[in-house]
């Protein structure tokens, strides 16, 4: 199913496989900001990663003495929400465990996903309620995928704006695991400029940033998308293969590090949340 909300400057489209935004325009111009999706490149659009965020070691990890497999960014994105509320420039969907879900992950929890319009902006707002008797081990983050180039053909005339910000700290992806050794990524007053080249080895994973506001624009500043959130890493990922996106990735948690023992309640990152709490977080998209 899908729902299409709009106020009186954008409209947006939400499914409710993975309650994922696939479309995301203003009112008075025929373009379009999400990535559609292209099976020759990757088929999503702005997956929503629960209940953890990144990759496991062998895919896979610990609790209670028992080990529960879970693929990349795990099943949420994957999984089929049921609508809770519709609004006409408001739209939350709910996704609660089952005996599916307690296979992979064997905590009790209701998941909410609202999409917000605000004039130019939609916020996205998560909540996980635990509804478990006992504490719940969480990660959950963003994968929104933006069309590169928006309205160049020239990739290269795009950068990321980091205000107040000289370099950044990147944590490396390994095919072992996150490395503990960290890279300084330096920046061209405040801007990060995008090429293909820079995701040659995988996304990068940005931690301790100084100011948790990123704008994704070309160099004629005639279109921007910026984003606003309050979680502790943000992923910044393409494919080194021509592909025409780039996502940015506001998340609460991150993937293994390489020396991880796979221990859940021991994950860095790892959200724990106690009995009948209830976890919130958000971040928007301005256009």
């Amino acid at each position: 199913m899908q729902y299409k909300i709009s106020n009186e400057y954008i409209k947006i489209e939400v499914i409710d496989f993975g309650a994922e935004l696939c479309s995301l325009q203003k009112k008075d111009e025929n373009l379009e900001y999400i990535w559609q999706g292209d099976a020759k490149y990757w088929n999503r659009h702005a997956p929503i990663l629960f209940p953890i965020v990144g990759k496991l070691l062998d895919d896979e990890y610990h609790y209670k003495n028992k080990t529960y497999p879970m693929t990349q960014h795990g099943f949420a994105r994957d999984s089929l929400f049921e609508l809770f509320s519709l609004e006409d420039d408001s739209i939350c969907l709910r996704l609660e465990s089952s005996e599916c879900t307690m296979k992979l992950y064997p905590f009790e929890f209701a998941l909410y996903v609202t999409y917000t319009l605000v004039q130019s902006s939609v916020n996205i707002s998560y909540k996980v309620v635990n509804k478990s008797n006992k504490n719940i081990y969480f990660s959950i983050g963003s994968h929104p995928a933006f069309n590169w180039p928006l309205v160049h053909e020239n990739k290269n005339k795009y950068y990321m704006e980091f205000k107040n910000t000289e370099f950044l700290e990147r944590l490396p992806l390994r095919s072992t695991g996150i490395s503990e050794v960290k890279e300084r990524v330096e920046l061209e007053n405040n801007k990060l400029f995008l090429s293909e080249k820079l995701f040659e080895n995988d996304a990068l994973v940005l931690e301790n940033l100084k100011n948790k506001m990123i704008t994704f624009k070309n160099t004629q500043d005639e279109i921007f998308v910026q984003l606003r959130f309050d979680g502790s890493y943000l992923g910044l990922w393409s494919k080194p293969t021509g592909a025409p996106f780039v996502c940015i990735e506001p998340w609460c948690g991150v993937a293994d590090f390489s020396m991880h023992n796979k221990k859940i309640e021991e994950k860095v990152g790892i959200i724990n949340l106690e009995k009948n709490k209830i976890f919130e977080t958000c971040y928007s998209i301005l256009i």
